[in-house]
C-alpha cells in the first residue's frame, strides 16, 4: 500500500510539474547498472561523487517496501561555484542530483531536474554561461548511462 501511494505520488507530482521540471529517460538496465554507469561517466567526467542513496535500503530498515530506487549526488565546483556566488539559495538544489527508479511497469526510468530550474526558482542569470554548461554535462553523463 505504501509502495502504492508513493508512486502515485511521483506520477502526480511529474503530470502537475512544468514542462522544463523534469527530464526523464528510459534505461534498458536495471537501476543497480545504471546508477553504475551514471556514477562511472561523472567520475570520468572529472566530477565529484558526493553520495549515492538506496532509498529501497532505507524503506527495509523501517519495515517498509520499495521498488529499487536510488539518487546519485555529483557535482563539479568549477560549475556549481558561479551558480551559488549569484545567489546562495541555489546551493539548495546543488550539487546535482540524478534518481533512477523502477517504473509502475518495471522499466527503469532516471529524472533529474534540468539547470533552467536554477535560473527559474533562484534567479541566477539567465546568461551565465556554466548553466548551458551543465545542462550539456547532465545530458551527456545520463545518455551515457542508459545507452544500450
Amino acid at each position: 500500500m505504501i509502495k502504492q501511494a508513493l508512486v502515485l505520488i511521483g506520477v502526480f507530482a511529474a503530470s502537475s510539474a512544468g514542462a522544463s521540471d523534469l527530464i526523464v529517460k528510459s534505461s534498458p538496465h536495471s537501476v543497480d547498472v545504471t546508477v553504475d554507469r551514471l556514477e562511472e561517466a561523472v567520475s570520468g567526467a572529472g566530477a565529484t561523487v558526493f553520495a549515492r542513496i538506496d532509498h529501497a535500503a532505507g524503506a527495509e530498515t523501517v519495515g517498509a517496501e520499495l521498488s529499487p530506487t536510488q539518487v546519485l549526488i555529483f557535482g563539479n565546483p568549477k560549475l556549481g561555484t558561479p551558480v551559488i556566488a549569484a545567489n546562495g539559495a541555489s546551493g539548495l538544489d546543488l550539487p546535482m542530483r540524478v534518481v533512477v527508479f523502477t517504473a509502475p511497469d518495471g522499466a527503469t526510468q532516471l529524472a533529474y531536474h534540468p539547470p533552467q530550474r536554477l535560473v527559474d526558482d533562484h534567479g541566477v542569470p539567465a546568461d551565465l554561461p556554466v548553466v548551458a554548461t551543465m545542462t550539456g554535462a547532465l545530458d551527456k553523463l545520463t545518455n551515457a548511462a542508459v545507452a544500450p
